[in-house]
């Protein structure tokens, strides 16, 4: 039997837009401090991660993003009621996909040779509601063969042990990382998956060009401005 390529889609900022988020902020707040918050909601959720690798803590994900929201409306001077945070915190799990998505999954899907996962700082629960109630991403489930996530292992991206993770889960020895291959639209996820040895595609939909100098020697592997366009960039390097 021919050995497959594993390929781990992270979720956030790269399949599903976080940005999407704003439309159910749009309920409570003007568009200008609707997309205020979101954004604010999305660094702080990150951030969040990245100080509690830091300080050996672990918190879930889905707590995370509750916590990030509610520091987002206080930076704002707003504050929501339980019901609205609930609501704000449903949606989350039905965001957009980003235009491309839809094409690149089916392409995806018809390449036997192809074994994508999706490889998520969220939670299980998390990750598998989103694939299965956003209705841009459910009718792409079955094409992926697994859901990883780093609530089993209570470390998040970049850190050395979500990488090595992923390997284990898709049965490679961490040293073989060089024969996975991440997509992700967020520069500290290529730059900690090529820390590791894995190859990574950057997803540069703004065409801004790579500008991450936390180590100026961890570049992506290939850069695409269209998810579109990962297969052959993949192929081309089999």
């Amino acid at each position: 039997m021919t050995e497959t390529t594993v390929v781990a889609f992270d979720l956030y900022g790269t399949l599903l837009s976080t940005e999407s988020i704003v439309k159910q902020l749009e309920k409570h707040f003007g568009h200008a401090k609707a997309q205020s918050i979101s954004a604010l909601w999305r660094r702080y959720q990150l951030e969040y991660t990245w100080r509690l690798n830091s300080m050996d803590r672990y918190e879930d994900f889905s707590i995370v993003t509750f916590n990030s929201l509610r520091h987002a409306l206080a930076d704002n001077g707003e504050q929501l009621g339980d019901d609205d945070i609930d609501e704000l915190m449903a949606a989350y799990d039905s965001l957009s996909t980003f235009a491309d998505v839809n094409p690149a999954l089916t392409r995806v899907a018809a390449d036997p040779s192809l074994e994508a996962v999706i490889f998520s700082n969220g939670t299980k629960t998390m990750v598998s509601s989103s694939v299965l109630r956003s209705k841009d991403l459910s009718p792409h489930a079955s094409a992926f063969k697994g859901l990883v996530t780093m609530d089993e292992i209570r470390r998040y991206k970049p850190s050395r042990a979500s990488y090595e993770h992923l390997a284990t889960q898709m049965g490679k020895d961490p040293i073989e990382m060089s024969k996975l291959w991440l997509i992700s639209g967020n520069p500290f996820d290529i730059v900690g998956a090529r820390s590791t040895g894995m190859q990574a595609i950057w997803v540069d939909r703004a065409n801004t060009g790579w500008k991450d100098a936390a180590a100026p020697d961890l570049r992506p592997t290939a850069i695409v401005h269209s998810l579109e366009h990962i297969v052959e960039e993949i192929q081309a390097r089999l």
